[in-house]
């Protein structure tokens, strides 16, 4: 095992809170959580999503958090560290946020992007059928935009874990909260918002259903940052002296809070705007960046309600991609001894280089596909749809198998009884890998066009 003994630390239990917290709320949290809700019945969604982060969600963060903080090293280095059978999952685990930095910063540079054209008040144009897709199949606007989002990404990551990471998250996360319940509460007192309301918080008993369980189930393991090697990282920050599991508690507190109110805030106004009309919320991505707007234009106020809104979502992908990155970061000082900033580096200078593939891949390299897929898509594809979720059902093997539970419930445990270790090792050993096997089974199945739900 590696030399630990001058490994940073968070400075407390808040700023790991909230660091991690931070990389849980992103994208997904506030644009895909909302038009999932709406597509499977709203009331329905949130109730068996809820079910499944105090259960499922629960069980796998306290893994992850605690194989970090038992081995005090990055996931490329703690599977060996438990087990040297395992150090190639490490290997694998590694590789999925490689994947989705380049892209996530992309997208983050889109974001941006938004947030400037809102705040300068030109919410018409944003408004505009193709104002979208003549943005992102430009050559030099994108890339712009990218590289100022990629930037702040890694100035932050050079800064460290004290002075980084958790000063941004300390000031960010609060500003994250304040914003959505701000604007939750603007929207739903808006004229005609309590049909949107209705439907999103009262749940209709039929749309409980096999496909509103899987919908709940892909959406809390890649909202929550499961698999990434992103918890097993902050983990191995986190102190001895606090309690993995009640900081797992308020991790899923805020997470869940947040994309509760992201939903809070996105089904009514998109009621309103399409007069009740749901499939409007069934876009996909394109509910961020074309339909909501359109929502902005149409809104009393819509340019200062436009930019808050997206300066929220620049907060939300900004902690979720510093985090991201200091996941690939933290393994390469683990296993090649490099400097921090050396590490930052030679990422973000890959991040570019990737990241410039995939913005061209919507415009002069469009022509050019991976087994059917665009750049961008290809990369999501791999990594959501099927690396992460092979890492996760290994994972849980891992502990259910091989080192055994009771590792974890034992590293659990220096704080004080863990009260539902037996429910723990049950969700470990036996229901997450089903759940788990279930993602991966229909995710490829879905990405591939095979399966529709």
């Amino acid at each position: 095992m590696s030399d630990t003994s001058n490994r940073s630390t968070f400075k407390g239990k808040l700023g790991f809170v909230l660091a991690a917290a931070g990389s849980a709320v992103g994208l997904g949290n506030l644009w895909r959580f909302p038009y999932l809700a709406a597509q499977y019945g709203g009331g329905a969604f949130l109730l068996v999503y809820v079910l499944l982060a105090v259960t499922f969600g629960f069980a796998l963060m306290v893994t992850e958090i605690a194989i970090g903080r038992k081995t005090q090293l990055s996931p490329l280095e703690a599977f060996g560290a438990l087990d040297k059978r395992c150090g190639w999952i490490g290997k694998l685990a590694t590789i999925v946020p490689v994947l989705i930095y380049p892209y996530y910063c992309l997208i983050g540079g889109w974001v941006a992007k938004y947030a400037f054209v809102m705040i300068s008040g030109q919410v018409e144009s944003a408004a505009q059928d193709n104002y979208f897709t003549g943005f992102v199949s430009s050559t030099a606007s994108p890339l712009l935009w990218f590289g100022l989002f990629i930037g702040v990404t890694t100035l932050v990551v050079v800064l460290g874990v004290n002075t980084g990471i958790e000063r941004l998250s300390r000031y960010m996360m609060p500003a994250l909260v304040i914003l959505t319940l701000g604007l939750s509460g603007y929207v739903i007192t808006r004229p005609g918002a309590m049909l949107g309301v209705k439907y999103y918080l009262v749940p209709n008993l039929a749309n409980l259903n096999a496909k509103t369980f899987l919908a709940a189930l892909g959406q809390l393991f890649y909202s929550m940052s499961l698999a990434m090697g992103i918890m097993i990282t902050y983990g191995s920050y986190f102190s001895k002296d606090s309690s993995i599991e009640q900081a797992t508690r308020q991790i899923e507190i805020f997470d869940t809070l947040i994309a509760f109110l992201a939903g809070l805030m996105i089904v009514p106004a998109v009621f309103i705007f399409s007069g009740g009309d749901q499939s409007a919320l069934v876009t996909g991505p394109s509910l961020m960046f074309v339909t909501l707007p359109k929502v902005f234009a149409g809104m009393t106020g819509g340019s200062f309600i436009g930019s808050l809104f997206f300066v929220l979502v620049f907060i939300a992908a900004i902690t979720s991609s510093v985090s991201i990155l200091e996941a690939i970061v933290s393994g390469l000082i683990d296993s090649f001894k490099l400097s921090r900033l050396q590490a930052t580096l030679l990422v973000s200078i890959y991040g570019v280089a990737l990241g410039i593939a995939c913005s061209l891949g919507f415009g002069p390299w469009q022509n050019i596909k991976l087994f059917g897929f665009d750049i961008l898509d290809f990369l999501d594809f791999l990594s959501n749809n099927v690396l992460l979720p092979i890492v996760g059902l290994l994972t849980c093997i891992v502990v259910g198998f091989i080192i055994k539970p009771q590792a974890i419930i034992d590293e659990v445990e220096i704080n004080g009884s863990f009260g539902l270790k037996g429910f723990y090792a049950i969700m470990v050993k036996w229901v997450a890998p089903v759940c788990i096997l279930t993602i991966l089974v229909t995710s490829i199945l879905q990405g591939l066009g095979i399966l529709v739900i």
